[in-house]
């Protein structure tokens, strides 16, 4: 089973992490036996799995059935839930108890947005707790209408030492690393070098500790948009519809089911029926 020690000892043993988002418990079980060393349940189920225009609309009672899910089908992958849009701002006390239900639902540890006062003193407060968090920094979804978009941060050394000090009191407040999402590589090089908690990137280039992406962005599953940082290693959309519409067209030729996928009664039971 891995923890947040794993994620450090990869770190200093200068090999990589490696992350995937999972939603459900086939998706999750896929994970598990592929080794990934973090799943997380991310905000992003949003779109992906529900089908919302943004992330902005779901809810923490929406992730818990999530987080239940993969956590049901991954044993020995660290899973990470994505504290949803408002879900922890009003006050410590919110904060607090959502990050609860998450690891009560069996989630392994919880991600935050952001380095303000208040989230740095929720982080403390979490950790406390025995509830371990993950920072997220640069570009940051659920502020995304303030900071206009998505918009690439970093990119200027002003604004990457500015990620850089944000980085370190999150590191300080108890986090166990970071994600740096849509900042040029260099300037999450940079980043990652002056920390001693790994960074995890997204959209930020190879010198990052580990690496995150939406698993069914890169199979080819969700197809609504593909971000300029995704790569595509198949195309499960285009196999499920090929598949979906031989389907369609056996059932309608009669081909399917065939004797094979049939039952059929004795001889006996047949003739009182008048079947033969």
């Amino acid at each position: 089973m891995k923890t947040i020690s794993s994620f450090q000892k990869l770190k200093d043993n200068n090999e990589k992490i490696v992350m995937l988002t999972a939603y459900d418990y086939s998706t999750a079980q896929v994970l598990d036996k592929a080794d990934i060393d973090g799943i997380l349940v991310g905000d992003s189920l949003a779109m992906v799995a529900l089908g919302y225009e943004n992330t902005y609309n779901i809810t923490i009672d929406e992730m818990l059935i999530f987080i239940k899910a993969v956590c049901r089908g991954a044993k020995n992958s660290f899973i990470i839930g994505d504290m949803p849009f408002m879900s922890y701002n009003l006050s410590l006390e919110q904060g607090l108890r959502n990050a609860g239900k998450m690891i009560s639902s069996g989630a392994n540890a919880v991600k935050l947005e952001g380095c303000n006062e208040y989230i740095l003193t929720l982080i403390k407060r979490c950790t406390e707790s025995g509830i371990p968090v993950l920072g997220h920094l640069g570009f940051t979804p659920q502020l995304m209408n303030t900071l206009g978009g998505y918009k690439i941060q970093g990119k200027t050394s002003e604004k990457t030492e500015a990620i850089l000090s944000c980085a370190k009191k999150l590191q300080d407040a108890g986090c166990f690393g970071v994600v740096l999402e849509l900042m040029p590589a260099e300037s999450a090089k940079y980043i990652t070098n002056n920390l001693h908690i790994p960074t995890i990137g997204i959209g930020a280039g190879k010198y990052c500790s580990g690496q995150i992406v939406v698993t069914d962005d890169i199979t080819g599953k969700f197809t609504d948009f593909t971000p300029k940082f995704v790569k595509k290693y198949t195309h499960i959309h285009d196999i499920l519809l090929k598949s979906i519409q031989e389907y369609k067209k056996e059932v309608k030729d009669e081909i399917f089911p065939s004797e094979k996928e049939s039952f059929e009664l004795v001889k006996e039971e047949k003739e009182k029926l008048s079947l033969v």
